[in-house]
């Protein structure tokens, strides 16, 4: 199985060692590299890698920043100078972190997580654009900060410009409108509710009639959401009921 990875990092010096280190590995190929964060977006929406090695302090914009303007996460090393990072990465759920300059065996002690997490995650690669329950999006709501899997958030809603996300305790916000959220949900496990609300419907603990022919349905955080009367009628069709 080949790891398709990139490297994002502004010293050239620190992606040419991290290319000799990569080259020792034949199950790694590098696609393609990049000195900023602008270009590293670029450069990952086109090639949907497996693997990211991401430096977290780049002029201008940051390695958390990169991660923001991302619709779909790949596996994550942070690389770093700076010792101080590597708790804040861990906020992020980075699989690893590697400190500048970065040792033979401590590379592979990371690629052995990486290829663990790969094993893991068979649908690391949408092929349609789409995300899969499988994939990463990167939440940042104040001073914290998230890479959350798809198929690990319960609910979506909208509140103003912006949209809720509901995972685990959490319900930070996310700066993307509902509308631009549901382009890229898989359709077999997300479901729009109403205006307001998509819930993930591997989530739904009970489902109850309510009035004017609409239904209710209960969430396993204890969530409660009401379907409008037209969703109802699909999401009846949809769930055989």
């Amino acid at each position: 199985m080949k790891i398709r990875a990139v490297i994002v990092e502004d010293s050239r010096l620190a992606r040419n060692e991290l290319k000799e280190l990569i080259k020792l590995h034949d199950d790694l190929e590098l696609v393609g590299e990049a000195g900023n964060v602008d270009d590293g977006a670029e450069l990952i929406e086109t090639e949907i890698p497996d693997l990211l090695f991401l430096d977290i302090n780049m002029p201008e914009k940051d390695g958390f920043d990169l991660l923001e303007m991302l619709d779909d996460v790949p596996i994550t090393v942070f690389t770093t100078a700076y010792d101080e990072y590597a708790i804040k990465s861990f906020e992020y759920n980075a699989l690893d972190y590697l400190l500048k300059p970065v040792s033979n065996k401590r590379f592979d002690m990371a690629l052995e997580k990486v290829r663990a997490k790969m094993v893991s995650k068979q649908e690391n690669t949408p092929t349609n654009n789409k995300l899969t329950e499988n994939s990463q999006i990167f939440i940042k709501d104040g001073e914290s900060c998230w890479l959350v899997k798809i198929g690990d958030i319960s609910l979506f809603e909208i509140v103003g410009n912006y949209t809720r996300v509901y995972f685990e305790n959490k319900k930070p916000m996310l700066y993307k409108s509902l509308n631009q959220v549901e382009e890229k949900l898989p359709k077999d496990s997300f479901f729009r509710a109403n205006r307001q609300q998509i819930v993930n419907t591997n989530y739904i603990e009970n489902v109850v009639s309510w009035f004017n022919g609409k239904l209710k349905l209960t969430l396993k955080n204890g969530e409660e959401v009401e379907v409008s009367r037209r969703q109802s009628y699909i999401f009846k069709e949809r769930m055989s009921l």
